[in-house]
């Protein structure tokens, strides 16, 4: 019976999604502000807009990354939800890994500070670029993101 159990459970369960936070000493307007600011913490080329339910805007970082993403979801000061609608990731078989997942930031006031939690629902580690792409999440989030909030600028050549 456990042995029956154990295989329903593994069937159900729902593949792990990738997903850092952090938290600040700042509001949750500010964190909100300085996540919709995308140009000040994601290294390379944008297009479009992110400010409003229904904008598209488009990423490129060199010949490696494209991605057309779309705001799906934008609760000010709590949400913010991104749909990729098109990618190529140049360093995998499966270069659209990306299409129909989305990017997730949920922002929460914990006692004095905010805490951001980002999520790339669908990044999940049988995916080919899970391992890059987790590695490469943590630094932007962790590293440009917070540096963004906390003093105003972010190290944008990370990257490299």
């Amino acid at each position: 019976m456990s042995r029956i159990l154990a295989k329903l459970k593994k069937k159900t369960m729902k593949p792990k999604n990738f997903t850092t936070r952090f938290t600040v000493d700042k509001t949750p307007k500010e964190a909100f502000d300085a996540i919709n600011d995308v140009r000040g913490w994601w290294a390379g080329e944008f297009k479009g807009n992110t400010k409003k339910l229904g904008d598209e805007f488009t990423y490129r970082y060199k010949k490696i990354h494209y991605s057309k993403q779309k705001v799906a979801e934008i609760i000010p000061g709590k949400k913010v939800v991104w749909l990729v609608l098109d990618s190529s990731l140049n360093f995998v078989k499966d270069k659209n890994e990306w299409n129909g997942t989305k990017i997730i930031f949920e922002i929460a006031k914990k006692g004095p500070r905010t805490e951001v939690r980002f999520t790339h629902e669908g990044l999940v580690p049988d995916f080919e670029c899970y391992g890059a792409c987790s590695g490469a999440w943590s630094s932007i989030i962790k590293n440009s993101l917070r540096s963004l909030m906390t003093t105003g600028k972010a190290p944008l050549d990370d990257l490299d």
